[in-house]
């Protein structure tokens, strides 16, 4: 059977010629991909000719202006379009179009009636044409008012910010200086931050919505009130007779804010203190106003909550007295200007020192012995208390290894080197520098900083504990709820303060408490330790009511470290000729 012949053939032919476009269908093509360019811009686009006539739009170009569709024919007027809109141009068109004959651009601005904003960039040719684009530009516009008014507003409660607040007070100092009177109030509130740590942010952030209605609640009309940051506020008067105004004012705000806040079913007590500076005589230019309204704040709440004080100028000389003191002390620390002495604790059923308790002494070039209550408070203010208490941990480890293996040594640590979190880093770090024995170490904390930081707190003391650290509580009995804290962790030792003491020989009531504690003591398995012991009353009655130890000048005074070993042998050598010759204990 022959080979089928293929269907098709396949012999190779010349390629055919190519048909020539003719200029008309080139013209047609070159228009339809410029249409179809037009119609997939982003923008709007249109032409007009000289006489203000439609050339061609695109169909964004409708769909901003919303316009119907008989009006997007060639040659309709461009005031029969602009007639159809719905809108207005706005203050931020700028520049005439150029006139016919020129070239030249411009924006144009319109807002609409639905509330949109479209931009308009217009391009006049030689010819007289114009060539438009157009662009909705309502989102872009809203972010940018956003922005503007977040950069001058307290984006949680609307209130104008610190910056407008200043700028608000150049304005007035103007007026001011016309002999309209200036009164500039500052608060912040009592207890926020243990309304955050107890409630959480969003109840913290839902109070100060509530006390920012309150005080726009409390001030005139033409009051400023602004939030300043945090919990802190501001109050702004201009043109009321001062003082008298602005000691309304602050009346009227104290009250208000020591109402309770209602949020969201929880009932939170807050409070405040207000401090006030008054123009010219507090401060002439903006700055002087806040620093001095600010120190008269600090007054305010130094003298208790719910108090409102007028800056008086010793306010400032204690304020850089103040400032001078803590940069002194910060130099102090590596200057080697901070010694340690200590107290003995004596047990009274052995008559032997069981311990000492280390004090901070800052030994002052100048100043000469600079007494713990002027800067202690300061050091914890500024937070200098963490690194100062890091180094008392050290030496006091390191002074304790001079000592008899039975003397432990007590250092008080303060609620910041809490919150620091590198507390338990610090005391174990002095202990492996030094190598004393954990249980000679024992870490003495106020009731507050369970109050303050009651999960964090007891997490840590457990942690020390783990490690062989005693610890005990100092104070007790000054705080709010000494018994749940005893409670909720087991203490080696408390201490009884000494405000319980002084009064000891002549007061039954104090007597009870001293019984009551140290019967409480026994029950619990802790040591009771007296402080402030300084007559043989004081100590005979400690004994009766069941003190385990007592600490005061009876025994001794404060010592340097060097003395401790020689003071423990001379109480032990007491002890002992006094059991020779069947004399009891002091």
């Amino acid at each position: 059977m022959s080979a089928r012949q293929p269907p098709f053939d396949s012999t190779p032919t010349a390629p055919a010629a190519a048909v020539a476009a003719s200029p008309v269908d080139a013209l047609r093509a070159e228009n339809d991909a410029l249409r179809l360019a037009l119609e997939r811009l982003p923008h709007g686009l249109s032409m007009f000719d000289g006489d203000d006539r439609l050339l061609l739009a695109n169909r964004r170009y409708r769909e901003i202006w919303d316009l119907p569709e008989a009006l997007m024919r060639a040659g309709t007027p461009f005031a029969a379009i602009m007639a159809a809109t719905r809108g207005r141009e706005t203050a931020a068109s700028r520049a005439a179009l150029p006139a016919p004959g020129t070239e030249g651009t411009r924006r144009r601005e319109w807002r609409m009636d639905d509330g949109r904003t479209i931009e308009v960039v217009v391009s006049r040719l030689a010819d007289g044409r114009c060539v438009a684009l157009h662009e909705d530009v309502t989102d872009q516009r809203r972010a940018q008012e956003r922005i503007a008014y977040l950069a001058r507003h307290d984006a949680l409660t609307g209130l104008p910010n610190r910056m407008v607040l200043r700028e608000e007070l150049g304005r007035m100092f103007v007026r001011n200086a016309r002999g309209e009177d200036l009164a500039l109030l500052l608060l912040d509130l009592d207890q926020f931050k243990a309304v955050n740590d107890s409630f959480g942010h969003p109840t913290g952030d839902l109070l100060l919505r509530e006390v920012a209605a309150r005080l726009q609640a409390c001030a005139r009309g033409t009051d400023i009130v602004a939030r300043l940051g945090g919990d802190e506020f501001a109050v702004l008067q201009c043109g009321s007779a001062q003082p008298t105004a602005s000691s309304e004012t602050a009346r009227r705000i104290i009250a208000a804010l020591a109402q309770p806040f209602d949020l969201g079913g929880l009932q939170v007590h807050v409070g405040t203190s207000v401090g006030i500076a008054v123009a010219p005589f507090d401060g002439d230019e903006p700055d002087a106003l806040l620093k001095n309204a600010d120190l008269a704040l600090y007054r305010a709440k130094g003298d208790g909550r719910g108090t409102m004080r007028y800056f008086e100028p010793e306010m400032d000389q204690r304020a850089q007295s103040r400032r001078l003191m803590e940069t002194e002390l910060r130099h102090a620390l590596a200057a080697g200007q901070f010694v340690l002495e200590y107290q003995p604790l004596v047990r009274l059923d052995e008559e032997r020192v069981a311990g000492v308790e280390a004090l901070l002494r800052w030994q002052h070039p100048q100043r000469g012995r600079v007494p713990p209550g002027a800067f202690i408070p300061l050091a914890e203010d500024t937070g200098l208390i963490v690194p100062i208490g890091r180094w008392v941990l050290g030496q006091a480890c390191r002074d304790a290894l001079r000592w008899p293996s039975t003397v432990r040594v007590a250092v008080n640590v303060s609620a910041a080197q809490f919150r620091n979190g590198l507390l338990l880093r610090d005391v174990v770090q002095a202990l492996d520098a030094s190598g004393l024995a954990p249980e000679r170490l024992e870490i003495e904390i106020t009731e507050s900083v369970m109050l303050r930081e009651p999960a964090q707190a007891l997490a840590l003391l457990r942690q020390l504990r783990e490690r062989g650290v005693r610890v005990a509580m100092d104070d007790f009995g000054t705080g709010y709820s000494s018994l749940s804290t005893l409670h909720s962790f087991p203490f080696d030792r408390i201490k009884i303060d000494r405000s319980f003491v002084r009064d000891l020989a002549s007061s039954d009531d104090a007597q009870s408490i001293v019984r009551a504690v140290a019967g409480l003591g026994r029950n619990l398995g802790m040591a009771t330790t007296i402080e402030g012991v300084e007559t043989d009353a004081q100590l005979a009655i400690a004994r009766r009511e069941g003190c385990s130890e007592v600490q005061g000048y009876l025994y001794s005074r404060p010592r340097p470290a060097d003395e401790i070993a020689s003071f423990v042998e001379s109480v032990e050598a007491a002890q002992r000729a006094r059991a020779a010759q069947g004399v009891p204990g002091v």
